[in-house]
């Protein structure tokens, strides 16, 4: 591509769009380089994902741009994001594109990446903890275990073509699934993986806003989850643990939740 020209016709200096995580959603599981990113940062365009305590690290000033998707509102199409990212950066602006849990894992970071080198702007990617690995975390919930599991999978519930998709062999003995975005489709992904070969029973975990003040660890059977997210008006961010893993916590780790005064997140 051409170089960016100023006013005088010398090359414009052209900033860097920094993909950064924010993890699962408590600040303190910011990494040091995302903490002094978004500290320092002049523009941050951010998804409705981050928590606020996150945002208000910001300084002073700072331009915060959100791009905030729902099921039902999306505040900027992806091609939008992707050309405003582009936009800033040629016009000389470094730009914190700071997304919940890690750009690279159902963040779509991959893609604002490609549309940033192919216009020619630099990108750097600052890893997050995956809101899977933050979520079973704060949950005391192993995503492996030499008992339980030695397998784990990471699946998106609301990607086209859902039903038409083979998930058997995802979930099952020795293995743990982990849904992303699958509040709005419980019943559909417990009607699937039934039909591909998971006994009703199976457990089931419901991580809502993990790490955070008012987290909520629900559970249930496999077949009763899309009455747990509908009766208990589970709100996202939430993620769905699925496999022995996401069993009822053992007198041990309810001992300790009591010591913690965390138990009341534990359900």
């Amino acid at each position: 591509m051409k170089a960016n020209l100023d006013l005088t016709g010398r090359a414009a200096p052209v900033g860097t769009v920094h993909l950064v995580g924010a993890g699962p959603g408590d600040p303190d599981l910011l990494t040091l380089r995302a903490a002094r990113l978004v500290m320092n940062a002049g523009l941050i365009v951010h998804d409705g994902l981050v928590d606020p305590a996150i945002l208000a690290m910001a300084r002073p000033g700072a331009r915060m741009v959100s791009v905030a998707k729902s099921r039902s509102r999306h505040t900027m199409k992806q091609d939008a994001i992707n050309a405003l990212l582009v936009r800033e950066a040629l016009a000389g602006h470094d730009v914190v594109r700071l997304k919940g849990g890690d750009p690279f894992v159902f963040g779509r970071g991959g893609e604002e990446a490609e549309a940033c080198r192919a216009a020619g702007v630099p990108v750097e990617v600052v890893p997050g903890i995956s809101s899977a690995l933050g979520a079973a975390a704060a949950a005391q919930i192993p995503l492996t275990h030499r008992d339980h599991a030695s397998i784990v999978s990471f699946v998106a519930g609301q990607c086209k073509g859902l039903t038409d998709q083979d998930w058997s062999g995802l979930a099952g003995k020795g293995r743990t699934l982990v849904i992303f975005m699958g509040l709005a489709t419980a019943a559909q992904i417990s009607e699937k993986l039934i039909a591909d070969g998971l006994t009703p029973d199976v457990p089931v975990a419901v991580i809502e806003k993990a790490t955070r003040s008012d987290m909520r660890v629900l559970r249930s059977p496999l077949a009763g989850l899309a009455d747990l997210v509908e009766g208990e008006k589970v709100q996202s961010p939430a993620l769905i643990v699925i496999g022995h893993v996401a069993a009822q916590p053992d007198n041990t780790i309810r001992e300790m939740a009591l010591e913690t005064g965390a138990l009341e997140a534990i359900q």
